[in-house]
Parts: C-alpha cells; sequence; structure tokens
C-alpha cells in the first residue's frame, strides 16, 4: 500500500483558524465525510473514542488521530498542516502542528496497523518534518508527503 493512495488531493488541508483539538476533528471529520461519503458525525465519534483512550500526540508537534469506520472501503488518510500549533495532550506536552488522521474499515487489522507503521516512520524523519512545516499549499504538502514516503518504501 502506496500512501499517496490513500491520500486523496482534497484530504490536505492548511489550517489557519483551529484553535482546539475539538474543532481540527470536526474540520477534519467534514473534509473526510466529503471524500468517503460516510457521515462526519460519525467519523467524528469514531476519532473523539480512539482518542479518549489515550492522547494520539506523538511529540516532536505530531499527531496522528485514528479510528473505525464500519462500512470503509479502504484505509483513508488526510493531513493537515496548523499554522498555530493546538494543545493535543501529547506524550512531550508540545502543542501539535502537523496532522495525520488515519480512517481504517471496521474489520480492518493489519492494514490500519501497516499505515499506522508507515506514517509514523515517515514522521519520524526530521527533514520531512522540515519540508512539511515550511509547505505553503496543500497541494505541497501532498507531494512532499507523497514523495517522501515513497522513497522511504523503495529505501
Amino acid at each position: 500500500m502506496e500512501l499517496a493512495e490513500i491520500l486523496a488531493e482534497r484530504a490536505v488541508l492548511c489550517c489557519t483558524d483551529v484553535k482546539t483539538k475539538r474543532q481540527l476533528f470536526e474540520e477534519l471529520a467534514e473534509r473526510a465525510a466529503e471524500l468517503t461519503g460516510h457521515n462526519s458525525a460519525e467519523i467524528l465519534d469514531a476519532i473523539v473514542s480512539r482518542e479518549e483512550l489515550g492522547s494520539t500526540g506523538l511529540g516532536n508537534g505530531i499527531a496522528i488521530p485514528h479510528g473505525k469506520i464500519a462500512g470503509l472501503s479502504q484505509v483513508t488518510a488526510l493531513v493537515a498542516r496548523l499554522d498555530h500549533p493546538i494543545d493535543f495532550d501529547s506524550v512531550d506536552d508540545q502543542p501539535v502542528d502537523i496532522v495525520v488522521m488515519l480512517l481504517a474499515p471496521a474489520g480492518a487489522g493489519a492494514e490500519h496497523l501497516k499505515a499506522l507503521s508507515r506514517v509514523a516512520r515517515l514522521l519520524r524523519t526530521e527533514s520531512v518534518v522540515d519540508e512539511l512545516r515550511q509547505a505553503e499549499t496543500p497541494e505541497q504538502l501532498r507531494e512532499i508527503f507523497t514523495a517522501q514516503a515513497t522513497a522511504d518504501y523503495a529505501a
């Protein structure tokens, strides 16, 4: 599975007005609903329910919220770069400005874990994170994310 396959062009956002984790989740759920045809409230509930188990803020300003959605046909990713970092209850207590939300079909096991692993590995690369933070448009973000993911996969 290539990350480019699960990250649609319209699944990348530059967020200027997001001030809270809840507001971010609502915005991502709305966009995910447009992309998948699923109800935004259902998506929001899945993400919030998972987040209640423990923060998906990994540290270094990065978070990977995720959830499973009944009836979803494939793993779907959304990427957001926030202009103003927000509190995310991250493991290092630092605010978050790069978010990759992953949605998986309810029955997905290995596929979901593989996507989480690929994204986490990619975002551990400081040069990739720096490039993502400097990107100014959703198109640039997606290009950096998918090009680096392809290079990482080929390595």
